[in-house]
């Protein structure tokens, strides 16, 4: 038995509650970057954080350390790879001890004539289930489609087009993925002809129509001068949705402003079961977005320098370097459950050589045939429509 496996076998629960620690911590600080912008917002941090994982397990010297303070992951490798295999193993129990579907799925997709190492490609396979799918990037539509269809299967087409055209090209070598699938009905499901229009105010002054579920029960509840805290269980009582509610229509922003893991802890942790009678909205989200320049404002600086960048824990050289970072999330809440899905891609690069230039004779050209030794044109001509 390899020491890997050993350590995975030694994983004891406090392992796995300082990997959840870390990756809350982790998911409110991202939070705190994306939520500038404005609108809807959703993703999945548990999906970043596993993409990045693998990724990690590559990454050596500063590349490492800059990773492990971004990411809140130790900088003991073995630690990350056995609490998170272990984290995994305990989240595939929940859909057959629940009655919910949750799906965690990792692959990579390695370039068919680039040479990885032996013990990162096992690592990946042993510790994340890493499928390994070896692509032809000198096809990068091909590949692009290829790796968006997985992603589509695995997420039961919520996910669709996570990589865009142009993200791959023929300097890609390497993409790992991580999906995620969830779907669970409501303990206390709202009763679809109690379902009615009422205003949603999105701000003080302005409203808009929303179709409003509603039932009384009771549920898991908080009160504090300036906020609400409600939980939802899911069938099972294995997965809750948790409700943050500002008092002041406009409380949104100063209710972002003091999420901390702490804050968060001691807030679930006052919850007490009552009667409550909930108003919800029927709503959907599709959020998609690339991390490149968060990751990198959050210090995560050399793994996207393609000069500085080391992932020789890949390949033993030190010619990768992240490329983009993508992220698209959905959600759908109704009356009888939700289903949510969300997809993490990390692109891998080789570093700066010159690209072949493209020659794609796909318009009118003019063309002509010479005699090389006197330069005599013989035949000169201009092509407009191949098919006459």
């Amino acid at each position: 038995m390899n020491p890997f496996a050993r350590r995975i076998q030694k994983a004891d629960h406090s392992d796995e509650n300082k990997t959840v620690s870390e990756n809350t911590e982790f998911a409110l600080e991202l939070y705190q970057k994306l939520r500038t912008s404005t609108g809807n917002l959703f993703f999945s941090p548990y999906s970043i954080s596993m993409a990045l994982a693998m990724t990690y397990a590559g990454a050596r010297g500063n590349t490492e350390t800059q990773m492990a303070q971004a990411l809140h992951f130790p900088l003991d490798q073995e630690q990350l790879y056995s609490s998170f295999a272990a984290l995994r193993a305990r989240l595939d129990q929940v859909e057959l001890t629940n009655h919910v579907q949750l799906r965690i799925v990792n692959s990579l997709f390695p370039g068919k004539r680039y040479t990885f190492l032996d013990e990162f490609l096992v690592l990946t396979k042993q510790f994340y289930g890493a499928v390994i799918t070896p692509l032809d990037y000198g096809n990068p539509e091909a590949a692009r489609q290829a790796i968006n269809a997985w992603v589509e299967e695995k997420t039961e087409g919520k996910i669709k087009d996570l990589i865009s055209p142009g993200i791959l090209n023929p300097l890609t070598q390497l993409v790992l993925v991580n999906a995620i699938y969830f779907k669970g009905n409501w303990a206390n499901p709202f009763y679809e002809n109690i379902t009615s229009d009422a205003p949603f105010w999105v701000t003080a002054d302005s409203q808009v129509n929303a179709r409003m579920m509603s039932q009384k029960d009771e549920f898991q509840y908080a009160e504090y001068t300036s906020l609400q805290i409600l939980e939802l269980p899911y069938a099972g009582n294995g997965l809750s949705m948790i409700v943050l509610l500002p008092k002041e229509i406009d409380g949104l922003e100063k209710l972002e402003e003091s999420l901390t893991p702490e804050i968060l802890d001691r807030w679930i942790n006052n919850l007490r079961k009552r009667e409550i009678i909930v108003y919800l909205p029927k709503f959907a989200i599709t959020f998609p977005f690339r991390l490149d320049d968060t990751l990198q404002a959050m210090g995560m600086i050399d793994a996207f320098d393609m000069d500085k960048a080391d992932f020789s824990g890949m390949d033993g050289s030190q010619e990768l370097y992240i490329g983009a970072v993508l992220h698209k999330a959905f959600v759908a809440v109704d009356e009888k459950c939700t289903e949510a899905a969300a997809a993490t891609a990390v692109v891998m690069q080789l570093r700066a050589m010159t690209l072949p230039p493209t020659f794609r004779a796909d318009h009118p050209f003019v063309f002509f045939i010479r005699e090389n030794s006197t330069g005599s044109i013989l035949f000169l001509g201009r092509m407009v429509q191949p098919s006459q």
